[in-house]
């Protein structure tokens, strides 16, 4: 079992990992703290990462594992070796490969020869590892999934798994992007067969109009430096300010580029819950792997 997308779960699967996450976070609840007694989770990171890394290092030291940092100085994905040498090398070291990239392509490539499970930390086409933690945070803070949330900004990588997991569990979803920077089709088209797709709008008043959430993310990704001062341009009017965020919870994945996305005001106002969302990187992270652990 891999996770490369929020949508390789099914929604009973993606419920039993938020369940398995709320239940370890519970202080009162799970003991798992030997759980992954003696396992070992290889992190691959081509991006640097300061959430990735610490949340799955210091969830598997709680688990009772181990981690391994791999950077880019220490693997060469891809171009020292083969992808799929890679995948099946580290499978016979350790018991879960973790990997945070630049291409989707590289993770299927390590999942199509790995014989452990490999978990997506994020790709430039998705980030399932983030979508959990949002899933967890919402329904923490709402109760459930009975909730209206607005996405304002890019139909990036963390956007896209978050329409996927939405359409699973239910969760009423509208985008609202420039011209241009919507989500891809196929993972509408995907949404639609999980569930619903969302409703995409240019306007991001109108988006947020009967939203109890909003959320946003950078404008600018790793990797899309050269192209800032367009982007900047083409987002003119998609920055979520406390106007326009009102007495709406805000969502944001982290970092925060303040100033662009998002207001400084607002991600420091009392509406924003962006810290229990980071901190709920560890806990679905854990839940994930402790699944994972059961498969």
């Amino acid at each position: 079992m891999h996770l490369l997308d929020v949508d390789d779960l099914t929604t009973d699967e993606l419920t039993a990992v938020l369940d398995r996450a709320a239940a370890i976070k519970d202080p009162d609840g799970e003991d798992a703290s030997d759980l992954l007694d003696q396992q070992t989770l290889g992190m691959i990171f081509e991006k640097p990462s300061t959430r990735t890394r610490v949340s799955f290092e210091t969830g598997m030291t709680q688990l009772g594992g181990h981690a391994i940092f791999l950077g880019p100085d220490d693997i060469h994905l891809g171009h020292g070796e083969p992808v799929k040498d890679t995948a099946r090398a580290l499978a016979r070291y350790v018991d879960f490969i973790m990997a945070r990239v630049y291409d989707h392509e590289d993770v299927e490539g390590l999942a199509a020869y790995s014989d452990v499970p490999v978990i997506n930390a994020l790709t430039d086409e998705a980030h399932p590892c983030q979508t959990l933690a949002d899933l967890l945070t919402v329904r923490e803070h709402f109760g459930g999934f009975d909730v209206s949330v607005a996405w304002v900004g890019d139909g990036n990588n963390v956007c896209q798994s978050f329409v996927l997991g939405a359409a699973m569990v239910g969760l009423d979803l509208t985008v609202a992007t420039p011209e241009g920077y919507g989500v891809d089709d196929d993972v509408l088209a995907r949404a639609a067969d999980l569930g619903t797709a969302p409703e995409t709008t240019h306007d991001p008043e109108a988006a947020v109009a009967d939203a109890d959430a909003v959320y946003t993310d950078v404008f600018v990704s790793m990797g899309q430096e050269d192209e800032r001062e367009a982007k900047l341009a083409e987002f003119d009017g998609f920055q979520v300010t406390t106007e326009l965020l009102g007495d709406r919870t805000l969502l944001h994945c982290l970092p925060a580029h303040r100033g662009e996305e998002v207001t400084d005001d607002a991600i420091e106002s009392d509406n924003a819950v962006v810290w229990d969302q980071a901190e709920n990187r560890l806990h679905a992270q854990k839940g994930l792997l402790a699944w994972l652990a059961l498969q």
